[in-house]
């Protein structure tokens, strides 16, 4: 029993398992303000927009005294299409900073070391060689160091 005690700790505290509580944690409260920014912003205005203070979810109709509400299903439709785009829109902002944070902090060319030669010319027969080659394989002349 106390083995397996100390392999859950070790699972349990491993660096992954706190990175995905800690992401899951804040995906929970990132997916509190999208859904505020839908359903208190978004969603108003476009019921405003296309039917005057009417909300979606009130939407239905009765076919033999049963109320069908197509308008909670309408709502969740708009509701999945509006997160898409504001996920999005969040997604490639986040994006857009990480690049011009990439472009201050990467080295201007000119600070950039050269990368060194991975090759060199035969002296004798003008082929291109491995650098550190001793014999060229073309016209197999020795090569002085």
């Amino acid at each position: 029993m106390k083995k397996l005690l100390q392999e859950f700790k070790e699972f349990a505290l491993k660096g992954n398992m706190i990175d995905l509580a800690v992401g899951m944690v804040i995906g929970s409260a990132f997916t509190a303000i999208v859904t505020s920014i839908v359903n208190d912003i978004i969603m108003p205005a476009i019921s405003l927009l296309t039917l005057g203070f009417v909300d979606f979810s009130r939407i239905g109709f009765y076919i033999n005294q049963v109320y069908i509400n197509v308008g909670g299903l309408l709502t969740a439709i708009v509701n999945f299409v509006v997160v898409a785009i504001v996920l999005f829109l969040v997604v490639k902002g986040i994006n857009s900073m990480r690049k011009a944070q990439e472009k201050l902090t990467a080295k201007p060319e000119e600070e950039k070391e050269p990368e060194a030669p991975t090759t060199k010319v035969c002296p004798y027969c003008k082929s291109e060689i491995a650098i550190d080659a001793v014999k060229c394989p073309h016209c197999t002349s020795d090569l002085q160091e």
